[in-house]
């Protein structure tokens, strides 16, 4: 018998329907430009080419010229995460409490990848790749690592749909 509470219950999982629904979007639109090496150039005739341009540009060098190392971080994004995103969606929205474990696999991957290694590179690594606008590098990218870790937390006991949080 399903004892899952209904969506309008569940508040947090309303707010993760529509952040993971943006990351979704943002994962097809920013990570797979650099992951099949479209150029980002501010006089492209590709919109999306531009605004990547202008947002790599003026905060995160990394993004500008990713090594080979950051082409598989974006890479997982745009062919990992991205479709990942969707089911996790669907299961959040359906209450399917079988997307527990997976969800929490994701949540860790992706705080440690996003958290500690590219966090890491834009704040301590090499000086070329080190962010440089700090007030807009953070609220576009933290929530890449603090929605995760608090899905973690959603789903840290068994069967996360029977309760509010």
């Amino acid at each position: 018998m399903n004892q899952n509470l209904p969506l309008k219950e569940r508040p947090i999982d309303i707010f993760f329907i529509i952040m993971f629904s943006l990351f979704f979007i943002t994962s097809c639109i920013s990570d797979l430009y650099p992951t099949i090496g479209i150029p980002l150039d501010p006089n492209s005739t590709n919109a999306l080419a531009r605004a990547n341009y202008d947002y790599a540009y003026q905060c995160d060098p990394l993004f500008l010229t990713p090594p080979v190392w950051m082409r598989f971080v974006t890479g997982l994004s745009a062919f990992v995460y991205g479709p990942f995103y969707l089911v996790l969606v669907f299961c959040i929205y359906k209450g399917y409490n079988r997307i527990q474990v997976p969800a929490i696999v994701y949540a860790t991957a992706i705080s440690v990848i996003t958290g500690v290694i590219v966090f890491g590179v834009e704040f301590f690594g090499e000086p070329e790749w080190r962010c440089q606008n700090l007030g807009r590098f953070l609220p576009l990218n933290l929530p890449y690592v603090i929605i995760p870790l608090i899905l973690l937390f959603r789903m840290r006991k068994e069967k996360p749909f029977e309760r509010k949080f």
